[in-house]
């Protein structure tokens, strides 16, 4: 829906009021007219069913409309004495057009001074329900977003199982473009697994002025431009979200509009230097460490060290029973029952299970083991460890469709990408053979024009162009995690318009998140700490609970004080 049809709609919307309300304003005391003039309309509703002025903001608040017009519906029919259940029933089941049936075809009288309360508990327990659900939906839309980070991608800046609140407004909360969407669910209801919203109509992209731009290096969530998922973690076909209910994903902006970015040897330079990335950032590169005596996964846990592909273990006495309990965390590479060689992820054997099986089992020691390391942790590995070396695999350049643009005539990959400029609003650049595949997704897809190639011709809208000028800015985001994580390397430049917003502060943080309840831990050092920042880590959970007895105590004195 663009803005001019968004503009019919909204003066369609108004005729409609006036031709289901003109009578009942008069009645109430009003002229008819009044019924007709846009947004007045809906103050002097406000006024004739005894409710707050502030509430006609809501009316026009996407998504929290949707909560909003069934009470304001409901109110105007009990303001003309139709105010029993069945009334109230009527009104939801018809969208509103109940009010048709009031204005034209009974006489109503106009119930100036009726009682605003509930007259059940019932009534009242779903007045402050709705309330509650208004609140929350603004505050969830336009301020305030919580998030749980799913994969490994930003480890180690960000950890799986931390929940995030993120903030819409620094970065200009956006509108949402699903006009119609239940409150509060991204894009499937939970239980049922069905979608949560309608397709169509859409609204035309909106931001609310932003309170800062996009600094490089920032972590930033936003919608996945190459949406190929309804739910993470499941393959499937590609499912087409509207851009709001695209998946949602945290990166790091490593490249702003305008910026030339390459990456070589896995470093990424910015305009020809090197870029610096901000303290708690915590890139991971892989590194193939080697020992005659043999590396021990234990000994590199003990030393921070848990980021490693598998450890290798040889088990005695496996049996049925022992086998089922482990099957679901295990690869079998030998199954020789006398001796049974299995695989496991970087936390090895359940301890528990060992324990109640009495499994005996012991880790083959290898001499080779690929670590995901910073460059930190490399340094401090090589002289804490037995090891003869410690190597950074670096890939070399291969032709491939496997990274962006997805396209033979490039050999990009993870480690060597680029030189590439990110389009930037208003700047133009030129359309060639060569340069065509880096631009195509943004000219077809993210501005929605008519593309065409005709042997050495590319017809934009049926018209052949040589230079094309972007319309909104776009952005390189990338993992931490450099060589696990599906990023802009993959899918290319992220538009203006599928930003969400910025992680401000870590309220949670479970280790072993995804692994059931019975293996969660708090990791304490990190609840109630800020995402970004300078220095290390703080968490701020002490001073919460300090203020929290703090308050308790005061409200504590003041009730006894009332009581005395």
């Amino acid at each position: 829906m663009t803005l001019a049809q968004l503009f019919i709609f909204f003066i369609l919307f108004q005729i409609l009021i006036f031709l289901k309300l003109w009578k009942l304003y008069r009645i109430a005391g009003y002229s008819s007219y009044s019924a007709i003039i846009p947004i007045y309309n809906s103050i002097v509703l406000m006024r004739i069913i005894r409710r707050p002025t502030w509430w006609v903001i809501l009316l026009y608040i996407p998504i929290v409309n949707l909560l909003m017009l069934p009470v304001v519906w409901i109110e105007t029919s009990r303001s003309f004495g139709r105010d029993s259940i069945s009334d109230s029933v009527y009104t939801l089941l018809s969208l509103g057009l109940f009010g048709f049936y009031i204005n034209y075809f009974i006489n109503v009288e106009y119930k100036k001074d009726r009682d605003l309360k509930a007259k059940t508990k019932f009534g009242e327990f779903i007045g402050s329900t709705i309330y509650a659900i208004i609140i929350a939906t603004i505050v969830h839309a336009y301020f305030l977003q919580p998030f749980i980070i799913p994969t490994g991608s930003l480890e180690k800046s960000l950890l799986v199982g931390d929940f995030l609140l993120v903030s819409k407004f620094h970065y200009g909360a956006r509108l949402p473009q699903t006009a119609i969407s239940m409150p509060m669910m991204h894009d499937t209801i939970p239980l049922i697994k069905s979608r949560s919203y309608l397709k169509k109509p859409q609204l035309p992209y909106l931001r609310l002025p932003k309170l800062q731009k996009i600094k490089r290096n920032d972590i930033v969530v936003f919608n996945w431009p190459a949406d190929t998922v309804r739910q993470f973690f499941k393959k499937e076909k590609r499912v087409d979200k509207p851009i709001d209910k695209k998946s949602n994903y945290v990166k790091r902006c490593v490249g702003l509009p305008g910026d030339t970015l390459s990456i070589v040897d896995g470093i990424i330079f910015i305009n020809g230097a090197k870029s610096v990335m901000p303290y708690r950032a915590n890139p991971l590169f892989p590194y193939l460490a080697y020992s005659s005596q043999g590396i021990s996964s234990r000994k590199l846990i003990q030393n921070g060290i848990d980021d490693f592909n598998f450890r290798k273990y040889v088990i005695k006495n496996i049996n049925q029973q022992i086998f089922d309990e482990l099957k679901s965390q295990i690869s079998v590479i030998d199954n020789d029952l006398k001796n049974f060689v299995v695989l496991t992820g970087p936390k090895g054997l359940p301890i528990k299970t060992v324990k109640k099986y009495r499994i005996q089992a012991s880790e083959i020691l290898e001499s080779k083991k690929e670590l995901f390391l910073t460059e930190k942790e490399a340094e401090s590995l090589i002289k804490t460890m037995p090891l003869d070396s410690l190597v950074r695999i670096i890939k070399i350049k291969t032709y491939n469709e496997d990274f962006f643009p997805n396209n033979l005539k490039y050999n990009w990959n993870e480690d060597q990408f680029g030189p590439i400029t990110i389009p930037k609003a208003g700047a133009s650049v030129e359309i060639n053979k060569v340069s065509f595949p880096l631009y195509k997704k943004i000219i077809k897809d993210y501005e929605k024009n008519d593309v065409k190639v005709l042997k050495d011709r590319i017809l934009i809208n049926n018209q052949e162009i040589k230079t094309y000028t972007f319309k909104q800015d776009y952005f390189w985001m990338m993992g931490d995690n450099r060589h696990n994580s599906e990023d802009s390397r993959s899918w290319g430049f992220v538009p203006e318009d599928h930003i969400i917003g910025k992680p401000v502060f870590i309220w949670m943080s479970i280790d072993g998140f995804m692994d059931g309840i019975s293996n969660w831990k708090p990791r304490w050092n990190r609840i109630f700490s800020t995402v970004g920042g300078e220095g290390e880590r703080k968490s701020y959970f002490g001073y919460f609970i300090g203020l929290l007895m703090i308050w308790q105590v005061l409200v504590f004195v003041r009730k006894r004080r009332k009581t005395n």
